[in-house]
This record gives structure tokens, C-alpha cells and sequence, in this order.
């Protein structure tokens, strides 16, 4: 759910303040909303046969890696139309962060994706400080880091 009602009609924005629900992982376990509270969030939307995604994720495990320890939690959320794409393409790259399926509950948190790949930071006051639609460079994606704590 978010602050603008059960569905937003549009992508949230820069401002805006958001509730992120509970994530069921590719690999079974299970995310608990409560592991997003008090943390900053990043979230990145991806899928298995974006050339860009390939490009970015990369990255994104590199800032996983060196944000462990750290009030920072990544998630991440395929939308390939089969789990069993998402599952293969995190195994075959060895790919350690979090990830999921995008479901009806994310997308009814964040609203209608306008791209790939799409990251937003969302700070521990649920506020989103920061969307990012389209390939990030490594430099930008470790930066990412500094929103430990907002």
C-alpha cells in the first residue's frame, strides 16, 4: 500500500511516501516488511532478457556486497513473466542480492514502472529521494551508498 491510495494510477515520484510490503524471494524465503523499516531501500526492477539490466546489475551486486552491515537494505524485482527465467539468469551470474518477482502488492507500493532498468532509494521515513529509469554507470550505482542512513 502507499500514502497515495491501495493503487496508485501513476509511478511514484521524487517526495513521495511509500509502504513497501513483504517480498517472497526467488529462492522461497521471505523478506518481511519489517526488514524495510528504519532502513534506506533500494529497489531495482529488472528482467533476464534486458541488455541493460545486464549492464547495471553488475553494479548493484558490487553495492550489495558493500553495503552489508550497513541500515541499507537492496531488493530487487524481476519481471520476466516466468520465475524459473529470474531463477536461472541470478544463478548463471551468481548474483547474491535479494530478488524477487514483481506482484500485484509492489506494484500497488511503487505504481506503474516507466522503464528498464528502474531503482528508486527509499528513506527510512518511507519518502522516495531518488528515481533513477534507465542503465546507471558503476560510479552512480556505488554512489548509491551514501544514502545509508537518509
Amino acid at each position: 500500500m502507499s500514502a497515495l491510495g491501495s493503487t496508485p494510477a501513476r509511478a511514484v515520484e521524487v517526495g513521495d511516501t511509500v509502504m513497501l510490503p513483504a517480498l517472497t524471494l526467488l529462492d522461497g524465503k521471505t523478506l518481511p516488511a519489517s526488514v524495510f523499516r528504519d532502513r534506506t531501500v533500494i529497489v531495482e526492477y529488472w528482467a533476464s532478457w534486458c541488455p541493460f539490466c545486464a549492464q547495471q546489475n553488475p553494479h548493484v551486486q558490487k553495492l550489495y556486497d558493500a553495503t552489508r552491515g550497513k541500515p541499507i537494505q537492496i531488493v530487487t524485482l524481476s519481471i520476466d513473466k516466468k520465475p524459473q527465467d529470474a531463477i536461472d539468469y541470478v544463478k548463471s551470474h551468481h548474483y547474491t542480492f535479494p530478488a524477487g518477482m514483481e506482484n500485484d502488492a509492489w506494484r500497488a507500493a511503487l505504481g506503474k514502472r516507466r522503464g528498464l532498468p528502474e531503482l528508486y532509494v527509499i528513506g527510512r521515513d518511507g519518502r522516495v529521494l531518488r528515481k533513477e529509469v534507465g542503465e546507471m554507470f558503476g560510479e552512480d550505482v556505488a554512489a548509491l551508498a551514501d544514502y545509508a542512513g537518509k
